[in-house]
């Protein structure tokens, strides 16, 4: 599976290397709810966007979710909204809501997922990885690896801000590290650092 080359990736998230044209425009995502109605990032227009990419297989997913169940709930009235996109394939629905119910979230969740939506946002093949929209649509920054929520609420208060002071940092709390560095048991599963996407 391909991946962002940490050299890239560091470069990229200093601002060394320029965004694309494409990266300007409106991000595109289209997936499935758990009740098999289909659903696109149009819908959300005039919002403050948070996708959250994860699977119920993925041990970082699972230590970070809290903080977008958090975030949902303390600053949805904002006019901030959070999606969970979730890597599971279709057919996986049961686990994706028990783990969804048993963290009480209360934001869109969306399944199958693939490496291909997530390249697309820029955000390389690893999970968990997250990319935050402003309300037009575009990408505004990602986060590729485990979030900070310090981090997280600060690109928050900016973009709903007034934007006068610079931007803050991407908000990455552990990054993804380099892929040699990672341990695999069975298909895509990282025991102890971020897990690969199925194609």
């Amino acid at each position: 599976m391909n991946r962002i080359a940490p050299a890239l990736l560091a470069a990229f998230l200093s601002g060394s290397v320029a965004p694309t044209s494409a990266a300007m425009s409106a991000a595109d995502l289209s997936l499935e709810d758990l009740q098999q109605h289909r659903h696109d990032l149009s819908e959300f227009r005039g919002k403050i966007v948070v996708i959250n990419f994860w699977a119920t297989w993925c041990i970082p997913c699972r230590q970070e979710m809290p903080i977008f169940v958090r975030l949902q709930e303390g600053r949805g009235a904002e006019g901030v909204q959070v999606i969970g996109a979730s890597a599971d394939e279709a057919g996986n629905e049961d686990a994706v809501g028990r783990f969804i119910r048993d963290l009480h979230a209360t934001f869109p969740v969306w399944i199958g997922a693939t490496t291909a939506d997530m390249e697309r946002l820029g955000l390389g093949t690893a999970l968990p990885a997250t990319v935050i929209l402003d309300r037009d649509g575009t990408v505004a920054t990602r986060a590729p690896g485990i979030i900070d929520e310090t981090g997280l609420n600060r690109w928050i208060d900016w973009l709903l801000g007034d934007r006068s002071e610079p931007e803050p940092p991407p908000p990455i709390g552990v990054p993804i590290p380099p892929a040699a560095t990672h341990h695999h048991h069975g298909a895509g599963v990282g025991l102890d650092g971020p897990s690969l996407v199925p194609s």
